[in-house]
């Protein structure tokens, strides 16, 4: 994370004039509304931000931001943000997506930028649902979800986005809920300030498609547990979680994957002479 500015600023200051398009009751204006308060409250300043997104409902974030934006192609957020922040990095780089496009067509990045632990944050909105594309079954929709577009449900048992983060070697691991302003705005701060790649899941409610995720308000609770720097022990309280449980899971001590920038260019006619036949 870079310096903080020695000019406070508010979250409104990271808002853009853009007005958010969300459905009414969207948890994605939450998110908006925390990811903001996080980013003053750090004291940084949006020339040193950088949010990029891929595609969905979520992924709108960067639009309505007043920082450094890059909206990109679906499923490809973290690809964009892991070589923003290799060829830049002094900036605080923040990727955010759905569960859709993050688990799905984005799954493998999301396993190896895990893995490979650069130093940015991950946001997922995660409303087990497609909501862009009105309401098809996602990765982590529950198999028995039964709607128009998929009689009876899927059969299939939901990706586990927080023990794929955790087994992949993520170094900061926490999940959220979109209703609770102040206390995911917490999470996140931590997650800006953790080093290596920092995973942040956010219950956010797609009340147009799944009015019944408005009982999240009531099922989200603090965890009973404070967070390990154990991977075993955070395992084991994921086997028995019921995905409700919000807060900071997992605090690695990986070092970031950082190469060495500035170094020497050959141009690109000199390597090219090196293919040659």
């Amino acid at each position: 994370m870079n310096a903080p500015s020695p000019t406070l600023l508010a979250a409104k200051d990271f808002k853009s004039d853009t007005k958010p398009v969300w459905c009414p009751g969207c948890g994605d204006y939450g998110v908006l509304t925390l990811l903001t308060r996080a980013l003053a409250d750090l004291a940084l300043r949006p020339e040193n931000v950088a949010v990029v997104s891929g595609i969905g409902c979520s992924s709108r974030m960067p639009a309505y931001m007043n920082c450094y934006g890059f909206h990109g192609v679906h499923g490809r957020a973290l690809a964009v943000a892991t070589g923003l922040k290799v060829a830049r990095p002094d900036l605080t780089v923040i990727a955010t997506g759905g569960d859709g496009d993050g688990y799905s067509i984005g799954g493998n990045h999301f396993i190896h930028a895990c893995r490979r632990n650069v130093d940015l944050t991950y946001i997922v909105m995660d409303n087990h649902v497609y909501g862009m594309t009105k309401g098809q079954s996602s990765p982590t929709t529950e198999p028995d979800w039964d709607n128009a577009l998929m009689p009876g449900g899927t059969g299939v048992r939901p990706f586990q986005p927080l023990v794929i983060a955790l087994a992949s070697g993520a170094n900061f691991v926490a999940r959220a809920f979109s209703g609770d302003i102040t206390g995911t705005a917490e999470i996140v701060a931590q997650a800006i300030k953790a080093p290596g790649f920092a995973f942040v899941e956010i219950m956010s409610p797609c009340v147009t498609f799944r009015p019944e995720q408005r009982e999240w308000k009531e099922l989200a609770r603090p965890s009973p547990v404070p967070p390990t720097d154990d991977p075993a022990r955070a395992a084991r309280r994921l086997m028995t979680d019921d995905g409700f449980n919000i807060g900071v899971l997992y605090t690695g001590n990986r070092k970031p994957y950082q190469p060495a920038t500035g170094q020497e260019r050959k141009p690109l006619n000199a390597l090219a002479q090196g293919f040659a036949l």
